[in-house]
């Protein structure tokens, strides 16, 4: 892969709320090109095509921050009906991504499926989309395979649920550690720069800066 020079690319992106876990589906693309990525499409596969096709963008890939069923829930359908590779995450989910099917059922979701992504990533693996390209950060702990997304050009980071704003992933799901969990976001993010602003997989995002001064789970509090 040709690495590209980004550093005066520009990104759009928006955000699509699915199912009944909220999850942040994000389409986002260079305006450049207009060639977009889909990150974790986590169902409610219609209402993301409708938002592509409001964009007017192209998908090119879809990428993944973690295994669990309200990020993937919908990637098999969507990689299916886009033809396009899915990248992400880490091997280490792979056991999540096996049973897909059975995690949906505990939520009431049809339609789901198990499947293997085309490429898995892994600390320091680059992925492109049109003329941005993203590094890709190891942060296990929510789940083992999480990994985060980073542009150094534009100060900007998709962690899927590593950290929120004003707390951070949960820890109680199959191979989650809290301790490891901490250590990825104090070692790998926080390490990024504080002006580094992130989308995560629920709710709003925030800044680096702004979580490392005030998140609970930071500062010692919680």
């Amino acid at each position: 892969m040709t690495q590209q020079d980004d550093t005066k690319a520009k990104a759009g992106a928006i955000i699509v709320p699915v199912t009944l876990f909220e999850q942040n589906c994000t389409i986002l693309w260079c305006e450049t090109t207009k060639k977009a990525v889909v990150f974790d499409p986590g169902g409610d596969v219609p209402r993301i095509r409708e938002a592509i096709a409001k964009t007017g963008v192209t998908v090119e890939k879809i990428w993944l921050t973690h295994g669990h069923i309200d990020h993937v829930g919908g990637a098999a359908e969507l990689r299916e009906a886009l033809g396009v590779p899915i990248e992400g995450p880490h091997l280490a989910d792979k056991f999540l991504l096996d049973n897909v099917v059975e995690s949906g059922a505990r939520f009431g979701m049809t339609g789901v499926r198990n499947f293997t992504p085309d490429r898995w990533l892994e600390e320091g693996d680059r992925v492109e989309i049109g003329e941005i390209g993203f590094d890709i950060l190891h942060c296990p702990g929510h789940s083992p395979g999480s990994v985060a997304y980073f542009n150094a050009a534009m100060r900007f980071a998709h962690v899927g649920d590593v950290l929120f704003n004003g707390s951070v992933g949960r820890t109680d799901l199959p191979g989650g550690s809290h301790a490891t969990l901490i250590s990825s976001i104090k070692d790998k993010l926080l390490p990024l720069g504080d002006d580094v602003g992130f989308i995560c997989g629920h709710g709003a995002g925030s800044t680096f800066g702004q979580e490392r001064r005030t998140n609970p789970f930071l500062t010692g509090e919680m």
